[in-house]
C-alpha cells in the first residue's frame, strides 16, 4: 500500500456524542497498518446503540525491562521510566501520541482510551537496580506519558516505583499534570529532603474552559497549585513546567501561570514549545479548528514560525524552545517573570552518592553489617 497522506490519516472523524471529555476528534488508523478507517454516512441513520460513547480499556504489557535509555544531546537524562503506555488525560498537543501506533493503535482516540499498565514495573526496577555494574544517576518519570494518570488511582503502579527507588536511596525527577502527585508527598518529601526527589507539575494555563478542552480529563489548574503546595510544604523541591507553549493560545498567560505558581509554593519554572511531530500535527490542527475556528489560522502559522516555517523541526537544540521572533519573546518573557518572581531555572542537583541495595531474605550479611 502507498504511504498514507495526512489527508489519509485524519478521516476517521468520531461523533461528537461518543468522543466527549476526550481530547482528539479522530481516530485514523496508525500509520504503520496496512488498511485504513474511514467514516461515513451509509444513509441508514444513526444507531446510539450501536455507537457507544468510548470507554477506558486497560491492557497488561508485560515488558521485561522497565528502564528505558536514551542519548539525546538536548534533554537532561539518560534514563526514564512510564508506568503506563497511552494516557487518558487525553492533551491534545501531546507529543507522545505516535508512540501508541507502534503498538498497532491510533495516535487519535486510541491513545487516549486504549491503556497499557505495566503491572510489574516495581518488580523489573529492582531487579535492574540489582545488576552488577548498574551505575546511579536520576531516573526521569512523565518523559513520555504521565504516572499520575487516572487509571493511577486504583492500579498504584506509580507509588510501588517510588517506594522501591525510596528504599534503595535512588535519586528520581518527574513531571506531571495530575494532581494525584499529592498522594505521594509522605515518600516525596522524605526523599526531597535527602536531595533524592524533585517533582515539577505542568500547568499549561489557568482558564478552566481552554484546560477542559486541551487537556479534558488532566487535574483542573487549581488542582496542580495545590499539589505544588502539598509537595513543598512535604519537603520535595517542586517547580512548574509551562509545556507547551502555544503562540496566540495560551501564551499571554506565562506570567500569570508562573506567578500562581510561585505563590503556590514553587521555586523555578521552565517551558517547552509545542512540538508537532508526525500524526501530532493533523490531530491538533484539526482540535483547533473546532475549537478555535476563528484564531485557527494564526497559530497554526506562529507554531510554524517558531519551528522554521515547517510544522514541527525535530532538531536537537531546536524541538524544544523552537527559533525565531516568537521563541526569543518567550524566552525574554520567561526570563523576566522568573526574575520578578524570585523563580530558579536551573535544575535541582539530586544526590547519587546515596544509593544502596537493600538487605533480602537469604542475603548474606557483609562484615560492617556486624557493627
Amino acid at each position: 500500500m502507498a504511504d498514507k497522506t495526512a489527508d489519509d490519516l485524519f478521516e476517521a472523524g468520531v461523533a461528537p456524542e461518543r468522543r466527549r471529555g476526550r481530547g482528539a476528534l479522530s481516530n485514523a488508523s496508525g500509520r504503520f497498518e496496512a488498511y485504513r478507517q474511514t467514516v461515513f454516512d451509509d444513509g441508514w441513520g444513526g444507531d446510539e446503540e450501536a455507537s457507544p460513547r468510548l470507554r477506558t480499556t486497560v491492557m497488561e504489557d508485560t515488558t521485561r525491562r522497565i528502564i528505558t535509555r536514551n542519548t539525546s544531546p538536548d534533554i537532561p537524562f539518560d534514563r526514564s521510566i512510564n508506568p503506563y503506555r497511552g494516557c487518558e488525560h487525553g492533551c491534545i498537543y501531546c507529543f507522545a501520541r505516535p508512540t501508541h501506533a507502534l503498538l498497532g493503535f491510533s495516535a487519535g482516540l486510541d491513545f487516549e482510551t486504549k491503556l497499557l499498565a505495566k503491572p510489574d514495573a516495581a518488580r523489573l526496577l529492582a531487579e535492574e537496580l540489582r545488576r552488577p555494574g548498574y551505575e546511579v544517576a536520576p531516573i526521569a518519570i512523565g518523559t513520555n506519558t504521565d504516572p499520575y494518570q487516572p487509571i493511577e488511582k486504583e492500579r498504584r503502579i506509580m507509588r510501588a516505583v517510588l517506594e522501591v527507588l525510596s528504599e534503595h536511596d535512588h535519586p528520581v525527577t518527574i513531571v506531571t499534570k495530575g494532581g494525584l502527585v499529592a498522594r505521594d508527598a509522605d515518600i516525596l518529601g522524605d526523599m526531597g529532603r535527602r536531595g533524592l526527589a524533585r517533582v515539577a507539575l505542568s500547568i499549561t494555563t489557568l482558564d478552566s474552559s481552554l484546560a477542559r478542552k486541551m487537556e479534558p480529563r488532566a487535574a483542573t489548574p487549581t488542582v496542580r497549585l495545590r499539589a505544588i503546595t502539598a509537595l513543598t510544604k512535604a519537603g520535595c523541591p517542586t517547580g512548574v513546567m509551562m509545556a507547551p507553549v502555544i503562540p496566540g493560545l495560551n501564551d499571554h498567560e506565562i506570567e500569570t501561570v508562573l506567578a500562581a505558581a510561585a505563590g503556590a509554593g514553587a521555586t523555578s519554572a521552565g517551558w517547552v514549545a509545542l512540538r508537532m511531530p508526525l500524526e501530532v500535527q493533523g490531530l491538533f490542527a484539526e482540535w483547533l479548528r473546532e475549537a478555535y475556528p476563528d484564531r485557527a489560522a494564526k497559530v497554526l502559522g506562529m507554531v510554524r514560525e517558531l519551528h522554521g516555517g515547517r510544522d514541527y523541526d525535530p532538531a536537537w537544540g531546536k524541538r524544544l524552545t523552537g527559533e525565531g521572533v516568537h521563541a526569543k519573546l518567550i524566552a525574554r518573557r520567561m526570563d523576566a517573570a522568573r526574575r520578578r518572581l524570585g523563580l530558579s531555572n536551573t535544575r535541582w542537583a539530586l544526590r547519587n552518592d546515596l544509593f544502596r541495595l537493600p538487605p533480602r531474605a537469604g542475603d548474606q550479611m557483609s562484615f560492617t553489617d556486624l557493627f
